[in-house]
């Protein structure tokens, strides 16, 4: 048998505590996002009262765990010799029970995890309003390790409630203390743990992980390297979480990350910094250079890891510029987008960001021509799919296809041939089309189709409002200002012997018209209701409307099957259309 990997050590709830407080292990800041609901952190402690085992713990060991920060500050005293791999949200749920601190949630708010115990029957309740009126209860069990009196005060204060409201024997009140006293006492349970050899690699952890947890959230490249942060450089961490929670809150008088086209994780913001640092979209290699490795001799050391964290500091503080940010999303407006509703893809967002901070910091690229390029690049990379099925391996690629460039031509020669040799004529005659053919609300191609309309300064159908006018995201109502309609009316379809929803919900069967026009168009028939919006309109206003909205000719007329088979080569060619808006100008 090979040696093993690991040893087992025995903790007390209080030893675990003690040793996170201290900095010993490694547990994230308290105040990041955590996802247990608080009936989960209740049954957490009703099994641990009722004698049950809650798991293992699996830690590792810090290969570098002598060494000072040398990057931000923190208030712990040691550098962790354990990091968490696997028990992060118990002990962040026990550490924050024990020591009466909130938690952060996913959305980046603050929330005390507030449990309730009622001694008569030993039961755990999540605290609501009805429990915290009930004196059986004690309201918040944090108060019994983290208030300010004794136990035996605490005790003595609950029985001298509960007797207010109802009279109690001795034996009743000697039953009650000794019920309090085993849940004080859990500040003694014991955890087994699993501790990891620092010789073991993230590969072998994350395996491990896999192989020993099957309920566990798999772990990621990203969260190895947000540990590593949280270890050496947690000011780093901090700053791109704050700057996460608040992109997420809108303000009225201050600079904020706010935006509406995406609420960005602290891993994404992650990847941007990784790949305008190391030109890197795989965070493996990234991750053993953060923990001082030497690729070639395998050995580590502080002064490797201080050079690549110090290279890190340096790119993440221009991903988290202000500046920056907001003039990337002028980018995405640029390219015909107006809200995270017309995002499909959250990795083809972050990554144009990676791809516009290169261009901007690295090659120095004229802000008018990269916001062009850029533009022309999340297009792109939008419409086809290019980061869905192998995100980091095609960023891999498009990263080492700029290693030789060393100019700003050069970088946006390098962007234009890419998206030239994608958008061939195939692709926008077969290959768009066929996309075309679904009912998917969610598809690329149907919000490449919307952003070409803004692109080419299009109207509504039936309408003198712009598609950009009515898309805009701040304007919100009950109803949405624009619909999908669809052009052949569901129950006409129906009516005809067509019932199947993927047919009748294709992507051609839809325009965008006003909420009030989709509401009167009804169930009516194309040949009935179109006469009656046509007169709003002259003839070269009619005309321009069937090219923006891809109807055919007499397209009212037509037979269903064939009706949509035209319709999608026809928006395929306002797509390109759109996309030949971004491209004036552009050598090709």
């Amino acid at each position: 048998m090979k040696q093993t990997l690991f040893k087992e050590v025995s903790y007390s709830l209080s030893k675990l505590i003690e040793d996170i407080e201290m900095g010993e292990i490694g547990l994230p800041d308290i105040q990041r996002p955590f996802v247990w609901t608080p009936t989960k952190v209740r049954d957490l402690f009703d099994s641990m009262y009722k004698g049950f085992p809650v798991g293992y713990l699996l830690f590792w060991a810090n290969t570098l765990a002598e060494g000072s920060r040398q990057i931000g500050t923190d208030s712990k005293q040691k550098v962790p010799r354990l990091l968490i791999v696997d028990g992060q949200q118990r002990l962040t749920s026990l550490y924050s029970v024990l020591k009466g601190k909130p938690v952060m949630t996913e959305d980046f708010k603050p929330f005390s995890i507030n449990i309730a115990f009622r001694p008569r029957d030993e039961s755990f309740e999540v605290t609501d309003a009805a429990v915290r009126i009930d004196p059986e209860f004690i309201p918040d069990i944090s108060q019994l390790w983290a208030g300010h009196a004794s136990r035996n005060r605490f005790v003595k204060d609950f029985i001298a409630h509960l007797k207010e409201n109802h009279p109690l024997t001795e034996e009743e009140e000697d039953d009650i203390t000794e019920k309090i006293d085993a849940l004080y006492d859990l500040q003694n349970y014991p955890f087994t743990a699993m501790e990891l050899s620092y010789n073991v690699n993230e590969e072998q952890v994350a395996d491990i992980f896999v192989r020993i947890n099957s309920k566990g959230v798999t772990l990621k490249q990203a969260d190895f390297i947000l540990t590593l942060m949280s270890v050496f450089w947690d000011k780093g961490r901090a700053d791109l979480e704050q700057f996460c929670r608040d992109s997420r809150k809108p303000t009225t008088n201050t600079a904020s990350p706010f935006n509406y086209f995406i609420e960005p994780d602290p891993d994404q913001l992650l990847r941007v910094g990784i790949g305008l640092g190391f030109k890197r979209a795989r965070l493996q290699h990234v991750y053993s250079l953060l923990r001082g490795k030497d690729l070639d001799t395998g050995l580590f050391s502080d002064e490797r890891r201080l050079d690549q964290f110090k290279v890190l500091k340096e790119s993440q503080d221009i991903v988290l510029n202000l500046q920056n940010w907001h003039e990337f999303m002028k980018v995405l407006i640029r390219a015909g987008y107006r809200s995270n509703v017309m995002i499909t893809s959250q990795m083809a967002l972050i990554y144009a960001y990676t791809m516009y901070l290169l261009g901007k910091d690295n090659f120095k690229v004229e802000p008018f021509e990269l916001r062009d390029c850029i533009a022309r690049w999340f297009f792109m990379t939008s419409l086809t799919g290019r980061y869905t099925a192998s995100p980091e391996g095609a960023m891999e690629a498009d990263l080492a296809r700029l290693r030789n460039v060393k100019d700003a031509h050069a970088f946006c020669e390098v962007l234009n041939q890419i998206i030239n040799d994608t958008f061939t004529e195939d692709y926008w005659n077969i290959t768009l089309p066929n996309d075309l053919a679904t009912s998917s609300a969610r598809s690329p191609s149907l919000f490449a189709y919307y952003s070409a309309l803004n692109l080419l300064d299009a109207k509504v159908l039936f309408s003198k409002m712009k598609v950009s006018e009515l898309l805009d995201p701040a304007i919100k109502a009950k109803k949405s200002s624009t619909e999908r309609h669809h052009l052949f009316p569901k129950n006409y379809l129906k009516m005809i012997g067509i019932s199947d929803t993927k047919e009748i919900n294709q992507i051609a069967n839809f325009a965008l018209v006003e909420w009030s026009d989709n509401i009167a168009i009804t169930d009516t028939a194309p040949a009935e209701y179109l006469p009656k919006y046509i007169k709003r309109f002259t003839e070269p206003e009619i005309s321009l409307m069937n090219y923006w909205h891809a109807l055919p000719k007499d397209w009212e007329r037509l037979e269903y099957p064939v009706f949509l088979e035209q319709r999608r080569k026809i928006i395929a060619r306002v797509i390109r259309d759109g996309f030949a808006e971004l491209s004036k100008g552009t050598d090709k």
